[in-house]
């Protein structure tokens, strides 16, 4: 079993993962099943156990987010079945879902100070959205500035569309296969909608943001981090104005 010299259930089901993944390699060297009742067998149903108990305390502290994910990836990590390779890669997703949308407050207090605040976030009880803006402020305040816009970009897009569909709209956005409109048709039809009411500054700005986010997703020059704080403010806005649309806020 792990040793718990760390209190905090994210880290410690990150530790249980690995040592799972290292059961399962030392089993499969030593051609042992782990869907039978063998030492092998025996471990891994222990850390499975230890893991659905720790995952419990922390969805328990974030009721406001999806666990569906995360719980997905533990069943996969410490299943019996799960072949190595699956597991290894369930693994390495489960630790990527941990250390970006499951943080601890405090660590979620650090990347508040960043382009939008995690509260806000938070309220909307959206863990996509929660994730993709951790990253974006983590990015920011690490001096990431290509990596921070590009997430700038992809939240910007997901506020558009969620605004759309929760105004039951959807289809509007939407090609004849059901997928959505990439982010120059949606910025295009959110200046187009009748049905609310964007800000002139909220107009002005829109098709500058997209724009912004290419640059660093696409572009050979590499994006300053003054250049971001330039846009940081009519970004914050225009966010706020497309979750309040939603009813989000």
């Amino acid at each position: 079993m792990v040793k718990q010299t760390i209190n905090e259930p994210r880290e410690i089901v990150e530790a249980l993962a690995n040592e799972a993944i290292k059961v399962a390699k030392t089993a499969r060297k030593h051609k042992k099943s782990l869907n039978a009742t063998g030492f092998y067998a025996i471990k891994m149903a222990g850390l499975g156990t230890q893991a659905e108990m720790e995952l419990r305390r922390l969805t328990s502290s974030s009721p406001a987010l999806d666990s569906s994910l995360l719980r997905n990836l533990v069943v996969k990590v410490f299943a019996p079945t799960t072949d190595y390779a699956d597991r290894s890669r369930a693994k390495l997703d489960l630790v990527h879902e941990l250390k970006t949308r499951w943080l601890h407050p405090a660590d979620l207090h650090k990347v508040d100070d960043g382009l939008f605040p995690m509260s806000l976030l938070e309220k909307t009880r959206r863990g996509y959205l929660v994730s993709v803006g951790t990253q974006m402020n983590g990015c920011f305040n690490a001096g990431w500035c290509d990596a921070s816009a590009v997430m700038m970009r992809r939240l910007l897009e997901m506020v558009i569309i969620d605004a759309f569909v929760e105004s039951k709209l959807g289809a509007k956005i939407q090609d004849s296969q059901g997928n959505f409109w990439f982010l120059r048709d949606l910025v295009n039809g959110a200046l187009g909608e009748t049905t609310w009411t964007l800000s002139h500054d909220t107009k002005r700005v829109l098709p500058n943001l997209k724009d912004f986010g290419d640059s660093s997703a696409h572009g050979k020059t590499t994006m300053q981090k003054t250049e971001i704080e330039r846009i940081q403010y009519p970004f914050r806005k225009a966010l706020e104005e497309f979750l309040h649309i939603a009813k989000f806020l």
